[in-house]
């Protein structure tokens, strides 16, 4: 590892103090000094091309196989073997976690709008609930603003929706909002239609009591009914969803750095699997090929996986697509049989799309300077999210921030005080101008039109969106590999207080050298001049070592002292050197 220099204070004659910043808030006490091993470059070594090559292979993939990559389809079956076969090359040995759960089958559904029987690509939105066994019937409805798109409350002002079945079109805001007025003005049932090309697969985010049957259709469906109903035929619509639970089983894909810390890991995480309607290559191809590319490239960089100082533990997960299954059983599973190795977990990073068309470079707002989180946010998120923020700012990259929901993988584990931050290029939001000048894009549309869609496929990643962030991801895991102090105070050896001072003492020249142990376990340090060293075995919490050094001359020229730190924890020795400078004197 580099050592950390440490630059003199210009207003000191002959007393030279190492520099010091703050600690960060919740992480050590105020002007403790922190290690600063070098981290891999990783920001260079991962690439959007090499990222894209891995979408090309997911592509490929779906191709080959229904043209999907969804839970329990050979689509998915063929995207694990590859990212595992493509980690054991890398030497990493990849395990399967299998997992079951019960969810919804399909019995019954039918959608005849104004005399329109809509018979294809109709799908209920996910977390929407059933409708009676006879379905639902009434008259259909549209919100009163331009667009009837149906973002706001007022948008129903005027209008008679009690028991109505409103039509609303896609745009502007989250489906969860179009159903949530709609239902809260009284609509029995919400029928969702595309504002472009594709099939309109909608998720309502999570369950909610407020939730009445919604479905989604094509563009072409809604603007049949819509002629419909301008040409006379009766406005009235009935939509029938009959359901069943079954037990399904799956599985995640997880691999650890042979190396680093085991007992302060740094977990990253993308979901595998995609929808059924399509190859799933930005939702999420993008993300899972992103960790691959950064999982290869740390292992190339660190003598495959052994020199890191914090164990990496990948995770590709399973079942997201049908309700976060995978991480929430990962987690769950540790929270009732290893809830040790939950604590483990130093911070959780999660990567759901990243190559979004009509792209935005969105961090999650842990320190919720945009959104105020409707989920509590765990010590050490906002330290979390600021490794990617600062990274961003470092290299004059534009970025927003984007609601720390918990609305992906992330989830289960925040719920379980687990920090979490990640990176997001967006979904079915609407692109504002604001973000169109940050970012270029089309201002009203969604960030990505494709969203649950057949048409994410490759043809519709944006290269420079995948660029940006798999090198920020790649920066984030580099960095967290080596340190996590600022997330949850724990690093390489902490040493406080680092004092070089030249001094003359009856005309001789010494090098006086001390420093304390910031740690909570004894450390033993080392300190190293050019005129000898001291080696001292067990230094306690908070006490010093110190030792003057005789130059055996009237006089020195400025130079620099080290200071060795190695800490005994969990197991594994662990090290750093700091470097502390010294001016020059004459005592003549």
């Amino acid at each position: 590892m580099r050592p950390r220099t440490i630059v003199p204070s210009a207003a000191a004659a002959s007393l030279v103090l190492a520099a010091l910043t703050a600690a960060p808030v919740g992480a050590a006490p105020a002007g403790g000094l922190r290690a600063a091993a070098e981290p891999p470059p990783l920001e260079d070594l991962v690439t959007g091309d090499a990222v894209m090559d891995r979408l090309q292979d997911f592509q490929d993939i779906a191709d080959a196989n229904g043209g999907n990559r969804a839970m329990q389809t050979p689509g998915y079956e063929a995207s694990a073997v590859y990212v595992e076969d493509t980690l054991r090359a890398a030497g990493y040995e990849p395990e399967r976690q299998y997992f079951t759960f019960d969810d919804l089958v399909v019995d019954e559904l039918s959608l005849t709008a104004a005399g329109v029987e809509v018979t294809s690509d109709v799908y209920p939105a996910e977390y929407a609930p059933d409708t009676p066994d006879d379905g639902v019937t009434g008259p259909i409805v549209q919100p009163a603003d331009d667009l009837v798109q149906g973002c706001t409350a007022d948008a129903w002002d005027g209008v008679a929706v009690e028991g109505a079945v409103a039509l609303i079109s896609r745009g502007t805001c989250p489906f969860a909002d179009k159903a949530l007025y709609a239902a809260q003005a009284g609509a029995a049932a919400v029928i969702l239609y595309n504002n472009a090309d594709g099939a309109l697969n909608p998720t309502l985010g999570a369950e909610s009591d407020e939730w009445v049957p919604t479905v989604g259709i094509t563009q072409a469906a809604g603007q049949a009914i819509l002629d419909a109903i301008a040409g006379g035929a009766d406005a009235v619509a009935t939509y029938d969803l009959q359901t069943h639970v079954e037990e399904f089983e799956t599985f995640n894909v997880i691999a650890q750095t042979p190396g680093g810390r085991d007992h302060n890991v740094v977990m990253v995480g993308a979901h595998l699997d995609g929808v059924e309607d399509g190859p799933g290559i930005n939702d999420n191809g993008s993300g899972s090929a992103a960790i691959l590319e950064v999982a290869v490239q740390l292992a190339a960089a660190t003598d495959g996986g052994q020199d890191v100082e914090n164990a990496v533990r990948f995770a590709w997960w399973g079942a997201e697509e049908v309700g976060l299954r995978g991480s929430t059983h990962y987690v769950a599973d540790l929270v009732e049989n290893d809830p040790a190795a939950l604590d483990d977990i130093a911070t959780y990073l999660n990567f759901d799309m990243v190559g979004s068309p009509n792209y935005i470079i969105g961090v999650y707002d842990a320190n919720e300077s945009t959104y105020p989180a409707p989920v509590e946010v765990p010590p050490g998120s906002a330290e979390t999210e600021a490794v990617f923020t600062d990274y961003f700012d470092g290299i004059d990259q534009a970025w927003v921030d984007t609601e720390f929901s918990g609305r992906s993988d992330y989830q289960a584990f925040i719920e379980n005080g687990i920090p979490a931050s990640g990176l997001f290029t967006g979904a079915d939001g609407s692109k504002t101008a604001e973000e169109v000048a940050l970012f270029g894009g089309t201002e009203g549309i969604f960030y990505d039109p494709n969203y649950h869609s057949p048409a994410d496929t490759i043809d519709n990643v944006d290269a420079t969106a995948l660029d940006i962030m798999s090198r920020a991801i790649g920066h984030a895991v580099a960095s967290l590999s080596v340190d996590t102090f600022a997330i949850n105070g724990v690093g390489n050896p902490r040493v406080d207080g680092i004092v070089a001072e030249s001094r003359c003492l009856a005309g001789t020249a010494y090098v006086a050298v001390r420093a304390t142990n910031g740690e909570d376990e004894a450390v033993a340090l080392r300190l190293v001049t050019p005129f000898g060293q001291r080696a001292f075995g067990q230094v306690a919490p908070d006490a010093n070592a110190y030792q003057s050094f005789n130059a055996r001359s009237s006089s020195l020229d400025a130079g620099t002292v080290s200071v060795v730190a190695r800490l005994a924890g969990g197991g594994e020795n662990h090290s750093q050197t700091y470097d502390a400078a010294y001016e020059a004197i004459d005592c003549g």
